[in-house]
């Protein structure tokens, strides 16, 4: 071989080492065929229960809703969740539940009453995957999760659309005279100084 070639070989062989860390990481796939994040918990699903274990530790109740096979929700866990500001934000910050949209496994609402998550899912009047409801720290007994979501976000989005909703629920923006799309485009423009 000439020395021209083990160049070539040697440089062919380093580029396909280096290929598989260039691609978005690949999130874990659960037996439910959900994406899995390392932040998220395995609760019974008592979303009273899951709030006071979210106020112990100082974090904010999230509930996930995804379903098998949703690409937006495959977007969000391959390249918008694996982001280290994202990610670390998600751990320190919250609490976060996942609920399958055709699932079975039953799930208690703030009002006491038990559902399939299927069922669940169906009495919220949520119809996309995937969707994040966001709760406050204080929940009154009698009223269904739907109704006391201090917030939604329903789709996939991008990274600073997905960190700036975050941030703006820890914030409590939603208590404030400046709405998300107000807080988003600000945020937005101070990212481009």
């Amino acid at each position: 071989m000439t020395k021209l070639s083990n160049i070539v070989r040697a440089c062919a062989l380093a580029f396909l080492f280096a290929l598989p860390l260039a691609l978005p990481a690949q999130a874990e796939m659960g037996d439910d065929g959900l994406h899995k994040q390392p932040w998220m918990r395995d609760t019974f699903k008592d979303l009273a229960e899951d709030l006071a274990e979210a106020n112990d530790e100082g974090k904010r109740l999230m509930v996930m809703i995804e379903q098998r096979g949703c690409i937006y929700c495959r977007q969000m866990h391959e390249e918008v969740y694996p982001n280290p500001e994202i990610s670390k934000f998600i751990e320190e910050n919250y609490f976060v539940v996942q609920i399958n949209m055709f699932g079975d496994v039953e799930v208690t609402d703030f009002d006491g009453s038990t559902y399939s998550e299927k069922d669940i899912v169906k009495k919220w009047g949520v119809l996309f995957t995937p969707t994040v409801l966001f709760f406050p720290q204080t929940v009154d007994s009698d009223t269904p999760a739907n109704k006391v979501a201090v917030a939604q976000m329903p789709g996939a989005f991008k990274k600073n659309t997905t960190h700036d909703m975050l941030r703006w629920v820890v914030e409590k923006g939603y208590e404030g005279e400046e709405p998300f799309q107000k807080y988003h485009a600000r945020m937005l423009a101070l990212r481009k100084k």
